[in-house]
């Protein structure tokens, strides 16, 4: 069951104990899911291993402790505009009594907040699962889902309960990015192409816009024209351009071998990255 948190000035500090909760009070059943509440204020998100945090060095003797947390298996949480993003939380530490339940909050720009908890499926770790999306939910007026402002770098808060009854509260255990999906097309003309011709190699970059469900011109960003010849596994870079003001891709260059050509984004710190499938050229003698 998901639940809102209270703001982090509310909460008991690491280190310091809380009042265990009363009987019947946490009962999802296996692992929840979360669900938003509403634009901006929300919104589970996203991608990425964060960073551990180790004991406080004066923690008292048998006192939890939250020793770091990893998000979606180490990778960033990338949102498109059509499809929800179920990705995992596991929080790990430990206890003399063993670890039992975890809540976990994560915070992004722009009042990005969201909260959901779980119970432990093992003495040193706690799983638990966010949904985000970025796409209206069906028949309500008022949809879940992010806004672009919320994309970028989001922390999170965890508070670990023990089995004998004690808690800790662990602030800004990690961060991790949350990104705004990148799409790449690509055409490569004239082909088939005579030897030592050149091609045009045109296409777009696109990114998810969170605010209006849609798709749309990435300006101004460095994309690499790369080429994989026949037979080959590799692509390398030829050159490096700019996306025009809609998004647009333009390079000329030389035909001297059959392959294949493609656009490839490294990505930004709010949008990831994308690769267009090659697009193969015959090049005759």
């Amino acid at each position: 069951m998901s639940r809102y948190a209270a703001p982090l000035g509310d909460r008991p500090s690491g280190g310091h104990d809380i009042a265990a909760p009363t009987a019947g009070a946490r009962a999802p059943q296996g692992r929840p899911v979360g669900r938003g509440v509403g634009r901006g204020v929300v919104l589970g998100a996203v991608v990425v291993l964060l960073a551990g945090v180790g004991a406080p060095a004066d923690a008292a003797a048998g006192e939890p402790v939250v020793s770091g947390a990893t998000v979606n298996s180490g990778r960033d949480v990338v949102v498109g505009i059509t499809h929800d993003v179920v990705f995992p939380v596991t929080v790990g530490g430990s206890d003399d009594s063993g670890l039992s339940f975890v809540d976990v909050d994560l915070k992004g720009p722009h009042g990005g907040f969201y909260t959901t908890d779980a119970f432990c499926e093992s003495a040193t770790a706690c799983t638990t699962a966010f949904t985000v999306n970025a796409h209206p939910a069906p028949g309500s007026d008022d949809p879940v889902d992010l806004a672009n402002a919320n994309a970028g770098t989001w922390s999170v808060d965890a508070l670990a309960d023990a089995n004998d009854g004690e808690s800790v509260f662990a602030p800004r255990v990690g961060s991790f990015s949350l990104k705004r999906a990148a799409q790449l097309t690509v055409n490569a003309a004239p082909e088939p192409v005579t030897k030592g011709a050149r091609i045009t190699v045109t296409g777009k970059l696109v990114r998810a816009n969170w605010d209006t469900y849609r798709y749309a011109g990435y300006a101004g960003r460095t994309v690499q024209l790369q080429f994989r010849p026949k037979g080959s596994s590799t692509y390398t870079t030829v050159v490096a351009v700019r996306s025009s003001s809609t998004g647009t891709l333009r390079a000329t260059v030389k035909a001297v071998e059959d392959g294949y050509w493609r656009w490839n984004f490294t990505g930004t710190t709010t949008t990831g990255p994308a690769k267009a499938t090659g697009d193969y050229v015959d090049v005759r003698p």
